[in-house]
Formats: structure tokens, sequence, C-alpha cells
């Protein structure tokens, strides 16, 4: 009884966050939690987060890898890395083992991050379930046999029965977290007036790893990877019908469903590259930020033209697709190597 009243009464000092995107999310609020005033699309420009990437040798559901963004967990590492934020990270042989650590961790006082699996979180409406486990969500308390959880992408804490909340940590497949959980060491933080000193250098080196990422001489890569897949969409009317389909609602699910996607976290970037010129008095990178937000949109009319040809299909559908996804990474290169070089 006094291990629980001890976690009711730790849940009084969390504030939950809304967010656009789950682990840049988790991060913004852990971070707010400790006293550093940090918004998603800071933690998500300080971990130069933003990329794009084919993988066709790795599948999700039968279909080849499509990320808008760096790999899971790189988020959480990269921004750490950068404040100098020494972060505890764990994984399990055994779920008990998991399940008593997070225990020990709440009743510690502290704020504990996790990966789950979006499919085993009952809270999530069934239509909203599929295998990806690579969800981050925040615990910050425990009563009786049910959790509470703060999951960046609803509007409220939940709850999660423990049962639940342990086969979402240890479920397998691809991108399985293990029971992975991450808490911030609280006794070793960076002091705050010597990290807001350090912030313009931090945000033009954030700036120009990212635009290096984004210009990177590999074909599956950044607007290389982009112009990859436009040769392959090009190359769908040589498929099924169906496969054809299948392939274009990927492109789309993968853009504007999974995370913030395509378009979405351009927006995201592009805020970023605002509070960055107004910190750094940078008017080029204020019009970065509007040119991001331009090509924000760009990509949701890519997406709306893929919609149309699954419903609609013209002789000529895929080729238009190519055609405008060439022209957003002509868009991208400019912008990118814009920013490589006012970051040196």
């Amino acid at each position: 009884m006094r291990r629980l009243n001890r976690l009711r009464t730790h849940t009084m000092n969390f504030t939950h966050q809304h967010t656009a995107h789950c682990e840049s999310g988790v991060m913004s609020t852990l971070l707010k939690h400790y006293g550093y005033d940090m918004n998603e699309a800071m933690v998500f420009g300080l971990a130069h987060a933003l990329t794009f990437v084919y993988l066709p040798i790795v599948k999700l559901n039968s279909m080849p890898l499509i990320s808008y963004r760096i790999a899971p967990r790189g988020i959480i590492k990269n921004v750490c890395r950068a404040l100098g934020i020494r972060l505890k990270l764990q994984k399990f042989a055994r779920p008990e083992q998991g399940a008593a650590a997070l225990d020990e961790a709440l009743s510690g006082g502290q704020l504990v991050g996790l990966q789950t699996s979006v499919y085993w979180l009952p809270y999530f409406p069934p239509e909203m379930r599929f295998h990806f486990n690579a969800h981050n969500l925040l615990v910050y308390g425990r009563e009786g046999g049910d959790y509470l959880i703060s999951d960046p992408v609803f509007e409220c804490p939940q709850r999660c029965a423990a049962a639940d909340l342990q086969r979402a940590r240890f479920a397998k497949g691809a991108l399985a977290g293990k029971g992975l959980m991450y808490t911030v060491d609280a006794q070793r933080l960076p002091e705050k007036t010597q990290l807001a000193g350090r912030l313009p250098d931090l945000l033009r080196d954030a700036i120009r790893r990212n635009a290096k990422q984004m210009l990177a001489p590999v074909f599956f890569v950044g607007v290389r990877g982009m112009r990859t897949v436009a040769k392959k969409i090009e190359r769908l009317p040589q498929e099924e019908a169906k496969y054809q389909k299948l392939w274009l609602g990927h492109l789309v699910r993968m853009q504007e469903e999974i995370g913030t996607g395509g378009a979405g976290f351009r927006y995201l970037y592009a805020y970023f590259l605002e509070q960055a010129a107004d910190l750094c008095a940078r008017a080029d990178w204020q019009a970065a930020s509007q040119e991001m937000t331009a090509i924000g949109d760009e990509w949701r009319q890519l997406a709306s033209l893929c919609v149309k040809q699954c419903r609609r299909p013209s002789e000529q559908g895929c080729a238009q697709i190519a055609a405008f996804l060439r022209g957003i990474a002509d868009r991208e290169e400019r912008l990118w190597r814009g920013l490589l070089q006012g970051a040196k």
C-alpha cells in the first residue's frame, strides 16, 4: 500500500503533452519534466531526424520499408547526445525482469520511457492498431493493476492493464523492443544557462548534419532515395493492377498514417527552422522554414495523387506521380544545399 501511495503522489507532478509524433513527443515531454523547455519541433531538429529512406530488402507487411525519419531510438539518442543528457537504456531477457525494473523506477519517482507495440495497446481504437513495434510512450505511475500512461499521440493520459503493457513491451517481430525502457539520470543533468549559451552552435551543427544525410551519395537515402522511388513508381504499370494499388497505398500509409510521415515531418522541421532563425537571427533559415512548409504541402499533394491513381487508375497516372516526386526531390536538394552552405 505504501508503494502505491508513492506512485500516486508522483503522478501529481507530471504534465501530459499531446504531440504529433511519439518519439519526439516523448523526448519533449521528458525534457520538460526535468526543466528543459524544448518543444517537439526543437527536439526533432536537434536530433537531425528528418530523412528519406527506401529499403526494398526490408519488408513491412510484405512491402518495402519507406521512412521519413531516422531509425527508431535515433531521436532519443541524438537529442540526449547533443544536450549532454545521460539516459539509461535497458533491455531485458525475460518479461518479468522488465516488469520489475519498471515498478522499481516508478517507486523511485522516475518518469519512464518505453518502446512498445501499437497492436497490443488496448486504449488504441481497433482500426488504429497494426503491428508496429517502435511506438514510444511514458509511464508516470501505477494504480493497482493499471499503469498510468502518457501517450503523446493521445490528447489525454491513458490507463493500461499491467498484462497488456507487458505484452506490448515484449511483442515479437521487426523492431522488437525487448522491453526497452529508458530514464534520465536526474543527478547529472547539464546546467541550464550553460546549455542555453551552447544552443546556437548546437542548432548549426544539427542543421549541417541533417543536410548531409539528405544529400548522402547513396541511392536509397535522401533526395537520391526519392528519385529511386520515382523510378519504381514509373515501372509499376508493368505489374498487376492489384500490386500497383497495394504499392501506392503502402507509400501513402507510410507517408501519412505512420507517425507524421512525409508532409508532417517537414512541417515539424519547418517550425524547428523558424525557432532556430529567431534564436540565431538568421534570415536565411527563416526563408528555409517557409520553403520547407511549401515542400510539405507538395508531399501532401503527392499522397493525393497516389490515392487518386488507386481509386481511378489512368494510363499516365504512375508517370505523373513519378514526375511530381522528382520535382519534390529537386526542390529539397536546392533547399538542403543552401542549408548546408549556411551552416558551415
